[in-house]
């Protein structure tokens, strides 16, 4: 069982986590250009951390917990199907959501003031239609960030230090994010603090799929149920750094900057691990 200062730090970190997707609107109101080189970078970096805790760190000790609660052949067969799992479900989630309304849409800062001049300023009916666009794109948003609270949670409840590192991979990839929130909602409302505040509120849905999970997974905490959770934490982080963070990364800048951030995150893992 955990204690109760355990949780509130995990839940901690959680919510950081999810609420850096307001710097990324801050960001994309504050400044005039896209700074795609320290995008890239920035993105390589957190695919690197994530995937090097995934397969270095968690997926092993999901299958450490397992092999011991039920047997080496079967903890091997679990935790492999959940891995799978964690990424089955990812990519079901992206896959409901509609590519415009998908806040894994790139954007740029400049498409804001280019934009502006093309929103309907005069009909009731486009500004209604407008509207519950934004409404649309903030659950949107929601529903993509519910299953990343959970995966910052759960780590930070097994290993404090793992879920530092983890919750700094994810407050790093919800920064651009909060950039590509913003600008199609500010295209839906032409109100930059409608903008700034339903892609600040969007990262509420971490904490609050931290909380939810929590809450479903206490009544039947156990080594082999954190096992699980722990491996489909794994599939799902494999699977946002694989199908959002790289492509993202080489998009926004130069291929070989990618790959520096990549394997800049991976070192800064390692080392981690290493040190405490």
């Amino acid at each position: 069982m955990y204690t109760n200062d355990q949780v509130l730090f995990a839940f901690g970190l959680t919510v950081l986590a999810g609420l850096s997707t307001g710097i990324g609107s801050a960001i994309a109101f504050l400044t005039r250009q896209t700074n795609t080189r320290f995008l890239s970078v920035a993105m390589g970096f957190s695919a690197g951390v994530m995937l090097y805790v995934s397969f270095v760190e968690i997926f092993v000790k999901a299958q450490h917990v397992l092999v011991l609660d039920v047997g080496e052949n079967a903890g091997m067969w679990v935790t492999t199907l959940a891995f799978f799992g964690g990424m089955a479900l990812i990519a079901a989630i992206d896959k409901m959501v509609p590519s415009y309304e998908n806040p894994h849409q790139l954007h740029s800062i400049e498409e804001m003031d280019d934009g502006q001049s093309n929103l309907p300023k005069d009909s009731a009916h486009d500004f209604g239609k407008l509207k519950r666009m934004g409404v649309f794109a903030a659950m949107a948003i929601a529903i993509h960030n519910f299953p990343e609270g959970l995966a910052t949670f759960t780590a930070a409840l097994a290993d404090p230090s793992l879920g530092v590192a983890i919750a700094v991979a994810i407050a790093i990839h919800n920064i651009p994010e909060g950039i590509a929130v913003s600008i199609p909602i500010f295209y839906a409302t032409g109100s930059r603090k409608k903008a700034f505040r339903y892609s600040f509120l969007s990262g509420l849905s971490e904490p609050l799929g931290a909380l939810v999970g929590y809450l479903i997974l206490m009544p039947f905490l156990s080594p082999y149920v954190m096992g699980v959770v722990f491996a489909s934490v794994a599939g799902i982080m494999v699977f946002i750094s694989l199908d959002l963070l790289l492509p993202a990364a080489q998009e926004y800048g130069e291929h070989h900057l990618c790959t520096y951030g990549l394997i800049s995150g991976m070192a800064v893992m390692a080392l981690s691990l290493l040190l405490l």
